[in-house]
Parts: structure tokens; sequence; C-alpha cells
């Protein structure tokens, strides 16, 4: 990429310390599990979730899943796992089985889940937004992204008493 001009020289060296060769995801099945069980606690500790176990069905839908995008796919998609966990179990629909959807963003179903998600969040935190405690960092959003979407969304924090 460099010769071609794709890719700029000075950068290429300063990455180019020590490096690093690692097959993708998809020829490194062993290493799924333990990836899972990571992301899954990870997730659940900043979402305040309580996810116990990993269901044996999505466990092997995702062992044989191909993962064209790589870690960064398997954690994004634990990520939504847990977000739409509800009880102490991991378990989403296969990746494999998934049907992509050309849902309308404002959709009143969605909206209306994603509204009783951040509402729950905020009153787990006492209405407190920012901070490692707060509702942003329970639903693992920035500050200002959880700001803009109550916004959107219409919430806006209970009136405090005088």
């Amino acid at each position: 990429m460099v010769s071609n001009q794709e890719f700029r020289e000075d950068l290429f060296y300063r990455l180019h310390i020590f490096p690093i060769f690692l097959p993708p995801l998809r020829d490194r099945k062993t290493d799924i599990a333990g990836l899972v069980t990571h992301f899954v606690k990870q997730f659940s500790v900043s979402m305040n979730k309580d996810i116990r176990t990993i269901s044996d069905r999505t466990m092997r839908s995702m062992i044989n899943h191909s993962w064209p995008g790589n870690v960064r796919e398997l954690q994004n998609y634990v990520a939504r796992g847990v977000i739409l966990a509800r009880g102490t179990t991991f378990d989403l629909i296969p990746p494999d089985k998934r049907v992509t959807l050309h849902a309308e963003p404002t959709s009143e179903k969605l909206e209306d889940t994603i509204r009783d998600e951040i509402l729950a969040a905020c009153h787990k935190a006492n209405w407190q937004i920012g901070g490692p405690r707060g509702a942003a960092a329970r639903l693992g959003l920035k500050r200002t992204t959880l700001f803009y979407k109550m916004k959107r969304l219409g919430i806006s924090s209970p009136a405090k008493p005088s």
C-alpha cells in the first residue's frame, strides 16, 4: 500500500515497530468462546446487567459464524446481545440466522424500546447522566450522545422539588 501511495510511509514506519501477524477470527475458532465470555462480562458490568450464562445455542452459532468483521463484529454482536438481554442468560438470535430488516429509524416500537432503556438507566442512576455511575455509563454511551437521544425522544429529568 505504501508503494501504491495508498498508505502514508511515515505512518507505516511508526506503526511497524514490532509486526504482529494475527490470522482472522474465522481461522481461530478456539478463541471465540473466550472472547465472548470476556465481552459479555465487560458489557454486563458497564450496562449494569446481571448476565451469568451464555446459551449453548448462541455460543455454537457464534463459533460457527465466519465473522467477516473479525473481533470488532463479534464485540458489537455481544454488546447488542447484552443491551437486549432481559434475564441472566445471554441468548441472542444466532448471527447466521439474522435477517436484515429495512425498518424506518423512527419505528415506534424501536423508539419505545430505546426510550424504556434510557428511562430505566436514568432511574437506576437517580437521574445522574454523566460520571462512572451515571445513566450514560450504564448504557455504554457518551454523555453527549445520551443527551442527544433524550432530547430527540423528549425525555427530561423529573422536576426537582423546591
